[in-house]
């Protein structure tokens, strides 16, 4: 199994040494362009740096100290450096043999909202690159130096009289809500603000993210980032699988395996609406209940594949229970993951079978609990777009038989029929090129419609073929999945656009291959075949 060394929840705060530190080619004029670095076409900083830096002797938080300051006029910042920075993780990859670190852009002590970068240090100790937004001259906005009007008691009213607004009385919460105190930039504009989490079942599941301005109270911005599948479902397949139970007494089983990390466990909510339910039980140990059956099996194949394929422990990557809940609500027509555990609905038999029944739809809503711990992809517009790519991708590898995605239980009646397609996304009406990307306010900016860019361009990666007029040589599954994985744990931020994400690509394959392999040359091809630069 491959090995990772994790680090985390430390500043970086050491001082730096005498030693040498040199930047090779280095461009010191702010808006230098070179092939090395790129810049963000608003913050004008570097949101790409791929200039090899050489330091002689530094290592860990110096070196990381060393590379930022030899960009401070790039990155517009005036006096100390360490003060803009917070180092949230530090990551060895042992088959590799680099380091990656992940930062917070930070102001006053204050992280801002989003903001996040990665360092990456090749097995020789030089920083390879650089990934991530950072906006300068924060402290020019005379806003923020002002304490906030609102406390946090007054914000979470103001935010939950909007939300009761758009989604009726909400009478009691998954989980608390508690604002926390942010640097957001939105529409061009800097506040001082509380970011507010509501988790909640009823009237309806959502999970919506509120920004409250701390001066004036005024909603900033609001999402709900529950990924949701619409349609109705009943039945399974009827098809027999073999998975861990635990027995309780010689006439009692339950759903509950302890082989896999932390656990994996399957409730019932008996057609209620409370969470997690009852934990699934019997007395022979031969199930009928096909919804819970598929929702603990697949569970047991999504937790294997991402162990064996990629050496992480459950989604956390520390071995975190693995909860899931079937048969929620009457006649409900989702399945989502709410930040916690798995939830899936029966529905009507219309459209759907069972949620559960679809091994890729579970696979889909688990990576989104992996990418919630590692890049933290926000669920809007490209970033978001990319979160639901990320699990698309990682769907269409646990259940490798096809590039569809819930054909096994979307439209029974309609044979071949799915969601979406890796392969074409344009079957369902989803783009195949950035040109011809959802520029829209709908779908949080359109994060299932634009899932088909980076989609299609995985496909080709793992398949090859020729998209508008551009041939790509095809990896294979195994290779293309590596790479995401390597990209999403280790490169993407949370504001990553596409840009970001084929260079990302392009360091993970890097990383993985070597800069002048095949799948580098690939991963080039298929970012240049999509129409991402």
């Amino acid at each position: 199994m491959k090995k990772s060394v994790w680090k985390k929840g430390f500043a970086l705060t050491v001082a730096l040494s005498t030693m040498t530190a040199v930047p090779l080619a280095h461009p010191w004029s702010a808006m230098a362009k070179s092939s090395g670095v790129q810049y963000h076409e608003e913050f004008e900083t570097p949101e790409f740096i791929a200039e090899p830096f050489e330091a002689d002797g530094l290592e860990g938080e110096d070196l990381i100290w060393s590379f930022l300051e030899s960009y401070q006029k790039d990155f517009q910042i005036k006096g100390d450096v360490q003060e803009h920075f917070k180092l949230l993780e530090e990551v060895e990859n042992e088959e590799t043999n680099t380091r990656h670190y992940r930062l917070q852009e930070m102001y006053n002590g204050i992280p801002i909202y989003g903001y996040q970068q990665t360092v990456h240090v090749d097995e020789d100790g030089n920083v390879t690159s650089f990934l991530g937004q950072f906006v300068p001259n924060v402290k020019e906005n005379k806003k923020l130096s002002r304490k906030a009007k609102l406390n946090e008691e007054k914000a979470l009213k103001k935010a939950l009289a909007d939300l009761e607004d758009e989604v009726g009385e909400v009478e009691e919460f998954e989980v608390e809500p508690q604002p926390e105190q942010y640097i957001y930039v939105h529409d061009g504009e800097t506040y001082l603000a509380y970011a507010i989490e509501f988790n909640f079942l009823e009237p309806e599941p959502g999970r919506w993210m509120y920004f409250v301005d701390a001066h004036t109270g005024d909603i900033i911005n609001k999402y709900n980032t529950i990924d949701t599948v619409t349609g109705t479902g009943v039945g399974v397949l009827g098809d027999e699988k073999s998975f861990e139970t635990t027995r309780q007494s010689s006439t009692s089983y339950v759903m509950r395996d302890t082989t896999r990390g932390s656990g994996i466990e399957t409730y019932t909510a008996r057609n209620a609406t409370s969470l997690p339910g009852t934990l699934m039980s019997d007395s022979d140990n031969h199930w009928t209940d096909g919804a819970a059956v598929d929702a603990h099996a697949y569970a047991q194949r999504t937790y294997d594949y991402f162990r064996d394929a990629h050496g992480r422990n459950s989604f956390d990557g520390n071995g975190a229970k693995i909860r899931s809940t079937v048969h929620y609500s009457r006649n409900y027509n989702n399945a989502f993951w709410n930040g916690s555990q798995m939830v899936y609905g029966d529905g009507d038999g219309r459209t759907f079978i069972s949620l559960s029944g679809g091994l890729d739809v579970v696979a889909h809503e688990l990576t989104h609990a992996v990418t919630e711990r590692t890049a933290g992809l926000i669920y809007q517009n490209e970033s978001g777009a990319l979160n639901e790519s990320m699990s698309d991708i990682f769907g269409a590898m646990v259940d490798d038989d096809d590039w569809q995605m819930g054909e096994d239980i979307y439209t029974p009646g309609t044979p071949g029929d799915a969601l979406r397609s890796l392969e074409d996304p344009t079957l369902y009406g989803d783009p195949d090129h950035y040109s011809k990307r959802y520029t829209g306010s709908q779908d949080n900016g359109g994060v299932h419609i634009n899932s088909g860019i980076n989609n299609k361009a995985a496909y080709l990666l793992a398949e090859g073929g020729t998209h508008y007029g551009v041939t790509v040589q095809g990896i294979g599954r195994t290779d293309t999945a590596k790479i995401y994985y390597h990209a999403l744990t280790y490169y993407l931020t949370p504001y990553s656009n596409f840009s970001a994400m084929r260079r990302a690509a392009i360091q993970a394959a890097t990383d993985l291959f070597g800069a002048n392999s095949d799948q580098v040359r690939s991963v080039i091809a298929a970012y240049d075949a999509v129409g991402v630069k």
